[in-house]
């Protein structure tokens, strides 16, 4: 567990008079808010645990999710040197519930999980990770549950300002970007107000040679003619290999390889407020708001060469690997040349816009016995997002190989093969794609609690509650193709060139350094230039009826539960109770039909299908304190997570390259879970503790996407519009697998000052945490490949050492995780993400007992993201983003 970098405090005592003259500064935020992190644990019934911010700014890290990467048991998903989403425990990130103010949160994502990103961490109070459920915790997390609380005015009573502004660097984009943030806060009598407010602007370069991935040799083996028995004898000439059509998936080349150059700029602003009345212990009244927008603007240059273009085949075999890969019966060409590459320029432009918004109320009154907690309010994110992607092709022969660290395209043999970073006369253009999305996603919740104390030997609480919660997310879509300079204009196609558009080298277009993954550089067309060139005035991706989905989720739950205190040579604690749920979903969307001349279309009005579930879930938290300073506890609970919204759906899209429909599922139930806990906790004394717990869980009915039927006779096109030929496309549907499967773990935490020991190591510390995963669950691959679960790394471990004294105070942090499977490609491939390690560092000095001097530095030793298909000789990701130091000063009155 982790609290985040120090706060100033005076001496014990200290008055402003002693300040004027000259009172030595001690800073002792980090270590408080350690303590205090501590106290969260040990204080709350079941397993958790937090970190603490004791002010705004004090989360030093890029947005909320790596702050908690800290947390025991906790890593996070990083897109591009950014940490995203939160694995508790290496479960999926849609098994975590996560809420603000006890509200669930939206952020726009239409599934479980939640986009951390968006959420300015400089307004967040306090964080705590929640891994063992009682029967009054809103269900939803089979991981855990992340609550997240905001600040309020009685957090601090009395008069207080803190702000803090800071400029960070970016190692290879070479820009600096500004960060501000705000507090004020006071209370008057029995009435506090506070409002705070955090603007931070981002830019991050990514380079990558990525894209490495596994293509099977049925792409030219499943259709009859010269391509296929070209690759078939080519087969049995350069590897000796008769092909029969069992090993079309066994046979595989690389697919793609590219080089690319990501410009992420990102601009978050967060606000936050609550209005508080607090006349005695006994009654409090809070209002509570939390609002944002988080816009970003990412430019991706993409030359790539695409070896699996359909009207090309295999040339010429200069390595294959028939033995790394052998118990699966996998043979992978490692050099090949092809007979018609499609060379690929791409200038993509995603556009992301999302706003949220989160309003609450709570109430807690106690009279007597008798103890009141409501709460209510409504959470909501509205997101769009705007995608381009201008295009130019060139067909020639090529050849595509492995690298050491990925791959690359290089020239053939062949008379008519081409440089393919150095011939824009070459490459027509093909289109101009755009593709348009809005989501909406709202939440609203109600709850009632009510407890009575009892002043008996035995039973010392009992708890009765109501919860009602209505969830909607509904999302339109639509795609658009430009083919010359305006709407359905065909003037230019295949007479344009990538030649005849202005050109600027990659690295110039996006600022900084050199291209990182490669020594390399290649010119392409400027998204600012395609945006203003290929839309022309009025225009609109229009939105698609077949993409349209609704999605409402209704739940009424009712809980109670009991704590019980006794002895039993040791004081024992119990917290017993069970929770019953019903649940009904409705998805609407438009529905395919046929119509009279044989063409398709869809329904005038969207089409409805409900489904229904309800559950009793039982939950045990117990703890027996040994002695003083030694806790055993143990949890044992059933709980669920709830479908993504997205696979509830209503719909169908198509994946035309994998030849492939993809249906949503409204008879989708939930996953749940059988697990249990016990572990054993020492508290140390001056902010130190020592804890290891044992943690395994029984999950059934986990979604998986499963075949379900086939398509016959679809017709497939080419961009330009000829026929790429009539296939058969499967079906693929989210359905609750048959079966079970296990995951336990050992969490081990550590936090220890090490003054306690020696007096002349003041100041210093270490918080470690490590957990040890083991899961009896396999990959979901076509091809019986043994994998462990998408997104399970089998360890991760964090480690800060730290030094606090005077008016100094020290960090440095080091997050591993191991490797993982990211991905099956194709359904039949697993894709690793490798293990990935990162130090981050902190320094700040006290100036005066009002302002501060702060250092900060991220990915320090300036980590690279790697990644391969199945062994780690074919690497599929070499990916850099660099390091990030940022220099700020904080005042506090």
């Amino acid at each position: 567990m982790l609290s985040v970098p120090a706060s100033a405090q005076t001496a014990p005592g200290a008055d402003a008079g002693d300040e004027e003259a000259g009172q030595e500064i001690t800073v002792t935020g980090y270590s408080r808010s350690l303590e205090e992190a501590i106290d969260i644990k040990r204080n709350t019934i079941g397993f958790s645990d937090s970190i603490v911010a004791t002010d705004i700014a004090d989360f030093p890290e890029q947005n909320l999710s790596e702050a908690l990467q800290r947390v025991p048991g906790v890593t996070i998903e990083r897109e591009r040197g950014l940490g995203t989403r939160v694995n508790v425990r290496g479960l999926p990130t849609e098994f975590t519930f996560v809420s603000i103010n006890k509200l669930a949160t939206a952020s726009g994502s239409g599934g479980r999980d939640v986009e951390f990103d968006i959420f300015a961490s400089e307004l967040i109070q306090s964080v705590t990770v929640q891994k063992s459920p009682t029967a009054a915790d809103e269900e939803g997390g089979i991981a855990g549950s992340v609550y997240i609380r905001t600040a309020r005015p009685f957090d601090n009573p009395g008069l207080r300002l803190v702000g803090s502004a800071e400029g960070a660097y970016n190692s290879i984009s070479e820009k600096i970007d500004p960060n501000f943030s705000f507090l004020a806060s006071n209370t008057f009598g029995d009435f506090g107000v506070l409002v705070s407010v955090a603007k931070q602007q981002r830019s991050n370069r990514t380079d990558s040679n990525s894209g490495i991935n596994f293509r099977p040799i049925s792409r030219w083996t499943d259709k009859a003619g010269a391509n296929r028995d070209q690759a078939i004898a080519v087969l049995a000439r350069d590897a000796g290999v008769t092909f029969t059509d069992d090993m079309k998936n066994r046979i595989v080349f690389l697919d793609k390889v590219g080089d690319r150059v990501y410009q992420n700029d990102q601009d978050r602003l967060g606000l936050s407020g609550s209005i508080q009345y607090q006349p005695s212990d006994q009654f409090n009244l809070v209002f509570d708001a939390f609002a944002g927008s988080y816009d970003t603007v990412e430019d991706e240059y993409d030359a790539a060469g695409y070896s699996a273009s359909s009207n090309s085949t295999l040339d010429t075999i200069h390595e294959f690997d028939a033995t790394t890969l052998a118990d699966d019966g996998i043979i992978v060409l490692r050099d090949v040349s092809y007979t018609n590459t499609q060379h690929e320029f791409l200038s993509k432009e995603y556009r992301n816009s999302t706003d949220y918004r989160q309003f609450g109320g709570e109430m807690n009154w106690q009279a007597g016995d008798w103890k009141i907690n409501a709460l209510g309010g409504y959470s909501g994110a509205k997101k769009t997002l705007d995608y381009a992607n201008l295009k130019h092709v060139a067909y020639a022969p090529s050849r595509t190989r492995y690298t050491e660290t990925g791959g690359e395209t290089i020239p053939s043999a062949d008379p008519d093969t081409i440089d393919m970073y150095n011939a824009p006369e070459s490459y027509l253009f093909e289109a101009y794609e755009t593709t348009r999305e809005r989501i909406k996603d709202d939440k609203y919740a109600a709850q009632l609690d009510i407890s009575r104390e009892f002043q008996t030997p035995f039973l010392k609480r009992f708890n009765v509650g109501a919860r009602y919660t209505n969830k909607t997310n509904e999302r339109d879509y639509g795609e658009e193709k430009i083919q010359g300079p305006t709407r359905g204009s065909t003037a230019y196609v295949n007479k344009r060139t990538l030649a005849d558009s202005p050109l600027e080298s990659v690295t110039e277009i996006v600022g900084g350094k050199g291209y990182q993954a490669r020594d390399l550089d290649w010119a392409q067309v400027s998204n600012e230039y395609a945006r203003a060139f290929f839309r022309p005035d009025g225009f609109v991706t229009p939105f698609d009826d077949g993409q349209y989905y609704k999605v409402r989720e209704e739940t009424i739950a009712g809980y109670a539960m009991a704590d019980f205190e006794f002895e039993l040579a040791v004081p024992v604690f119990v917290n017993l109770g069970g929770r019953y749920l019903k649940t009904t979903v409705k998805s609407e969307g438009f529905h395919q039909v046929q119509n009279a001349d044989g063409s398709t279309g869809y329904t005038d009005a969207p089409v409805s299908s409900e489904g229904s579930y309800e559950k009793f879930l039982p939950a045990i938290n117990a703890h027996a304190e040994l002695t003083d300073s030694l806790i055993l506890r143990a949890a044992a609970s059933q709980t669920l997570i709830r479908p993504a919204l997205t696979d509830l759906a209503y719909k169908r899209t198509a994946s035309w390259n994998s030849f492939r429909f993809t249906d949503g599922n409204p008879d989708l139930q939930p996953t749940y879970a059988d697990q249990w806990e016990v572990g054993i906790e020492k508290y140390l004394g001056s902010g130190g503790i020592l804890a290891a717990s044992y943690f395994w869980k029984k999950i059934k009915g986990v979604v998986q996407s499963e075949l379900t039927g086939v398509v016959e006779g679809v017709t497939k096109y080419n961009a330009n519009g000829t026929i790429d030929g009539v296939y058969d496309f499967d079906v693929y549907q989210p359905v609750n697998a048959e079966g079970s499967y296990k995951v336990s773990g050992v969490e081990l935490n550590a936090v220890i000052p090490f003054g306690m020991f020696v007096g002349w190591a003041e100041g210093f510390g270490i918080n470690a945490n490590v957990t040890f995963l083991d899961s009896s669950l396999t990959g979901q691959s076509d091809l019986d490949i043994a994998t462990s679960p998408i997104g399970l790394a089998d360890n991760t471990y964090n480690a800060t050492v730290f030094y606090e004294r005077g008016p100094v105070s020290l960090r440095v942090s080091y997050n591993h995780k191991g490797a993982y499977v990211e991905r099956i490609e194709r359904n039949m491939y697993p894709v690793y993400r490798d293990a990935y390690g990162q130090f981050d560092a902190s320094a700040s000095y006290q100036l005066t007992p009002n302002f501060r001097l702060e250092l900060q530095g991220i990915n320090i030793g300036n980590a690279k993201t790697t990644g391969y298909t199945m062994d780690p000789s074919f690497p599929t990701t070499y990916e850099f983003s660099g390091s990030r130091i940022s220099l700020g000063v904080r005042a506090q009155f």
